[in-house]
């Protein structure tokens, strides 16, 4: 079957579903798998010309309040990491085994203005990694006289989303395998006046912690099913 037409046969399943849903009629049991990652012990303290910033001069916000994070995921994990230059990148990873409907994750860019920053910029952007290019978005952000470029992901099960298309798809795909999605937001960030240079650094931790984490949690970090 082509691509073209895969992608109608999953569609009409989506509308099907849909309506189903609406009606009140049997809906498919599915399966709750176990956690595919362990953040904690997946991600390593020192990797690469980074180590956890012993000093924790810098403070991570996080946009998102408690009450929503204990909702949407089951694992959160928060670093911060500094290299010999001193540079600190501030590390924020949920992970939550079911992203379905009114559980899924909410995008940064809502949860950083709810909290008060003003969004400055927000763009798609390809993260290039030696694995392969990761559908990710940069945004710019500041709160009084705190800049803070942000790069970010969602993975749906072992692939990266970006759409609302993109990640009803995947949650059909998932489905059809009776299996319940579970995803993870991986967001980096700095506080740094110049974005381009952000990013630029944003790019080089990922690079360097996803050469340190095993292939199984690559994937599931990245969103880079086809991982060596």
């Amino acid at each position: 079957m082509s691509a073209i037409r895969t992608a109608m046969a999953l569609a009409a399943l989506m509308c099907s579903a849909s309506v189903v849903a609406t009606l009140g009629g049997p809906v498919a049991v599915t399966e709750r798998r176990a956690p595919g990652i362990l953040l904690d012990t997946a991600v390593p303290r020192q990797f690469g010309d980074w180590q956890i910033d012993p000093s924790q001069a810098t403070q991570v916000i996080n946009p998102q309040t408690q009450q929503l994070l204990d909702k949407l995921y089951g694992q959160v994990l928060t670093r911060i990491y500094v290299n010999p230059r001193g540079y600190r990148i501030m590390l924020s990873l949920a992970y939550g085994s079911d992203q379905r409907g009114a559980l899924q994750a909410h995008k940064p860019e809502v949860c950083y203005v709810a909290q008060g920053f003003s969004l400055l910029h927000s763009e798609s952007s390809d993260i290039g990694t030696s694995y392969g290019p990761i559908l990710g978005r940069r945004m710019s952000t500041q709160l009084g006289s705190r800049f803070e470029p942000v790069t970010y992901w969602f993975t749906l099960g072992d692939q990266t989303v970006r759409s609302r298309f993109e990640r009803r798809m995947a949650e059909v795909r998932i489905g059809l395998t009776g299996q319940i999605p579970d995803g993870l937001l991986f967001r980096v960030s700095s506080i740094d006046l110049e974005p381009k240079r952000a990013y630029a650094e944003h790019d080089r931790f990922v690079n360097d912690l996803l050469a340190a984490v095993t292939p199984a949690d690559r994937i599931r970090l990245s969103g880079l099913a086809s991982t060596p």
